[in-house]
């Protein structure tokens, strides 16, 4: 995957877009003025669209909105998507963050391909650094989305591989598997559609294989919890340093 994701493709279909009249955005609580295009805005968001013009699809009298709620950053993101169509590939973990608050902007102004941009994007990144998401990123997720979103199934499906291929479970994933039923139904579910074959799989009711009682580090069990990574040369992504900023944005659909 190229480091940025680009729609060349669109350039010549978007230039009369560009030619429309202008409206005005106003973002956080200092009132940034953006002014764009609103043909192209109402072209990629239904959102705007629904905003801007009426149902007989006449232009309406209403031309400015507010997101007071939004920071000048994550919609600053947005409008280099919607006039480059190319997102800037992360560099670092602390990247992440700006794109995962780009993606709620895009699933609330229902922009698909934005939304599909940023999924690849951050897909890319732990890939290509052979990493997973830690769990502050997916509890982020999951308190700023509802089921069956696919930023969710990508960050659940790569925790699934991460558990699975780790020796044992560490202690704050232990915890948060605990408190959060939804969550562990989750990551059966992403390694149920993997579609392993039966001989993949070790059969407990069998005598003659092992059950999982293993010695590992001087600990006997099933249970064991390891405290800290148990996977030598592949990581979970560290995220000390944005810890208290995701809690902060964590609520009842969070993991808790």
């Amino acid at each position: 995957m190229s480091s940025e994701v680009s729609q060349n493709g669109d350039e010549k279909s978007q230039k009369p877009l560009h030619d429309s009249t202008l409206v005005d955005l106003y973002v956080g609580e200092e009132n940034n003025h953006y002014p764009l295009h609103e043909k192209l805005l109402c072209h990629h968001s239904p959102f705007f669209a629904s905003i801007f013009y009426n149902k007989e699809n006449k232009s309406s009298r209403t031309k400015e909105y507010g997101f007071p709620e939004l920071e000048d950053q994550t919609f600053a993101l947005f409008v280099g998507w919607l006039y480059a169509r190319a997102i800037r590939a992360p560099e670092e973990e602390r990247d992440i963050g700006p794109l995962l608050d780009l993606y709620f902007l895009a699933t609330k102004l229902q922009i698909a391909a934005l939304e599909t941009d940023i999924v690849e994007t951050v897909r890319a990144f732990y890939h290509h650094n052979e990493t997973y998401p830690g769990l502050r990123r997916v509890q982020y997720v999951y308190a700023n989305t509802d089921e069956d979103n696919v930023m969710r199934e990508m960050m659940v499906g790569s925790v699934a591989r991460y558990l699975t291929l780790a020796d044992s479970i560490p202690e704050h994933w232990a915890n948060a598997l605990k408190k959060n039923g939804q969550l562990s139904v989750d990551i059966i579910r992403s390694i149920q559609e993997w579609h392993l074959e039966a001989r993949q799989v070790p059969d407990a009711r069998d005598a003659s294989v092992d059950r999982g009682r293993n010695t590992f580090k001087g600990a006997v069990g099933f249970s064991h919890v390891e405290e800290g990574s148990s996977m030598e040369n592949v990581k979970e992504e560290n995220e000390e340093d944005e810890d208290e900023e995701d809690e902060s944005h964590v609520n009842g659909n969070g993991v808790a």
